[in-house]
């Protein structure tokens, strides 16, 4: 009974901390979709080419965007046309790295870190758009006419002429926001909190004792615990800057601080759904492999440097993550049990 009670307070936690960022970023990708057209996307971001990739990864760096709030930011793009691999890029470069989370980092661990870890993310992005645009070209080229299939029905508008029927601009945006790309991740989202709650509360309390007691592993365990858990970039420091005070290598915390915004149980089912388990495989692999690189050239960087200032935040969830845990919840329980008691127009103006 003790564990239930564990597993719905992390599982309400975790949504306390994703659903804000979740639905910011789904009214973030609503507006864009009406204010970018679809051809600025495919023109540079819809080829699979080197340039596309780095476009994609410079865009999303600066974006003040979570490993949450990132995804229908990036389900919004590969609909506009996006490339698998320069939607991958966006999609790790972003919540690694944020204006909020490019001065925090400064601000704690200065400026050889902060820069350290802005580049090795746009390193990281680059690789894995470059690997998914030469080895899952031939898997997206099979899902493109179950896309067309989905989006587009015979006798069904869709030339565009649907989204200029829905409404003025407000509407548009938010009926695409939540009644387009909410509907395609609701499933992978659900997914993602239940198995993200169990990871919290399997974690043990006394990790940092652990990974000094096996400082050996410590890279090994910090991925085990990283890649599943959802952290986000800012979030990540103060636990990374915890960690090496307790002892722990600067190179096991870059990890963290890595793996940790850039994967989560979520993230990885929407990966998975969105741009196929070749995609997925190199989402992954790439992370955890450019994370260890990446971590074992910090540790020769900083071998002498210690941090001795941690920053404390304040994780109380207020009236603005409590309203955003309800209005998720009820938009993914309707998506998830909506195929039971309605059946859908077929035509691409439905929601």
């Amino acid at each position: 009974m003790e564990y239930i009670t564990l597993f719905f307070s992390a599982l309400l936690d975790l949504s306390n901390a994703m659903a804000p960022y979740i639905l910011f970023g789904l009214i973030f990708a609503g507006f864009l979709h009406e204010l970018v057209p679809d051809s600025i996307v495919k023109n540079h971001l819809g080829h699979d080419s080197i340039v596309s990739v780095i476009k994609s990864t410079i865009f999303g760096i600066p974006l003040p965007v979570c490993s949450c709030g990132v995804i229908p930011l990036a389900a919004g793009i590969k609909k506009s046309g996006a490339s698998n691999g320069s939607t991958l890029s966006f999609l790790i470069s972003t919540p690694i790295t944020g204006v909020d989370s490019i001065l925090a980092t400064y601000g704690m661990f200065g400026w050889v870190f902060t820069i350290y870890r802005v580049v090795t993310s746009m390193i990281i992005s680059i690789i894995a758009g470059i690997l998914t645009n030469f080895y899952a070209k031939e898997q997206e080229v099979e899902e493109k006419p179950n896309e067309q299939e989905d989006s587009c029905s015979e006798g069904s508008c869709c030339s565009g002429t649907c989204e200029e029927q829905k409404g003025n601009f407000l509407t548009r945006a938010f009926s695409y926001a939540f009644g387009t790309l909410l509907k395609d991740i609701a499933s992978p989202l659900l997914v993602g909190l239940l198995v993200g709650a169990l990871i919290t509360v399997a974690v043990p309390e006394n990790l940092s004792e652990i990974l000094v007691e096996y400082n050996w592993l410590s890279y090994i365990i910090v991925l085990a615990i990283a890649v599943p858990m959802y952290v986000c970039a800012t979030a990540s420091l103060p636990i990374a800057a915890g960690l090496m005070l307790a002892g722990v290598s600067p190179g096991a915390a870059f990890v963290f601080l890595s793996a940790g915004p850039a994967t989560n149980t979520v993230t990885i089912g929407v990966v998975k759904k969105m741009l196929g388990t070749t995609t997925l495989t190199i989402y992954l692999g790439t992370i955890i492999i450019g994370s260890i690189i990446f971590g074992l050239g910090l540790d020769y960087l900083l071998s002498d440097v210690s941090i001795s200032e941690l920053v404390h935040m304040d994780e109380d969830f207020g009236i603005i993550a409590w309203t955003s845990t309800f209005v998720l919840w009820s938009f993914v329980i309707y998506y998830m049990i909506k195929p039971y008691f309605v059946k859908e127009a077929p035509s691409c103006c439905a929601s």
